[in-house]
């Protein structure tokens, strides 16, 4: 796996991307490019039961908050180094990162071919990029920013990281942190 790993954010010609890509998890799952930005999603490679191990996590690097990192910890972030940079946000995610272990876990069955999500405030404190949501979720959060501006009982519907945990309880349930305004 290379020590650094790269995401293209904008894709103009998928064809050429697909013909290039080899896949640092093989077997396991593989990225779907698209055209455009952020259109891209890793997908899986075969089918997974609800509660099982996906991936192990490893080959990691430290590195700042940035829209490509994961916390791990109240003031750690991390890189992925791999294909798993493709994991997109869903208010109805299909798998759970889990920070302490390491580990990629399916939070349902998930057929060959399906998209894997995972809720990014389930590890993200205060994200480096909101934006808003559009995941068609019955109860999608409409914006993502971080744990830090959703409510405890809002958190408690997912696996959340023990650092997230820890922070909201010190938090208290009802101080979920207001969206910054937008300058007009």
């Amino acid at each position: 796996m290379p020590a650094t790993y790269t995401k293209e954010d904008t894709i103009t010609d998928a064809e050429a991307v697909k013909r290039a890509y080899k896949p640092t998890h093989p077997g396991l799952f593989e990225v779907a490019y698209a055209e455009g930005s952020f259109n891209s999603q890793l997908v899986a490679s075969k089918d997974y039961k609800e509660g099982e191990v996906i991936v192990v996590v490893e080959g990691t690097t430290p590195g700042p908050k940035k829209y490509t990192s994961v916390q791990v910890s109240r003031d750690l972030h991390i890189e992925l180094n791999s294909d798993l940079v493709f994991l997109n946000h869903s208010c109805d995610p299909s798998v759970s990162l889990d920070t302490d272990k390491m580990q990629l876990i399916s939070n349902r069955d998930i057929k060959k071919g399906g998209s894997l999500t995972f809720f990014y405030p389930s590890s993200e404190w205060e994200m480096d990029q909101p934006f808003p949501c559009w995941c068609g979720a019955e109860k999608c959060c409409r914006s993502i920013q971080g744990a830090k501006y959703l409510s405890t009982e809002t958190m408690d519907r997912y696996y959340v990281a023990s650092h997230i945990r820890e922070l909201l309880n010190e938090r208290g349930p009802d101080a979920a942190v207001p969206p910054p305004k937008k300058s007009a």
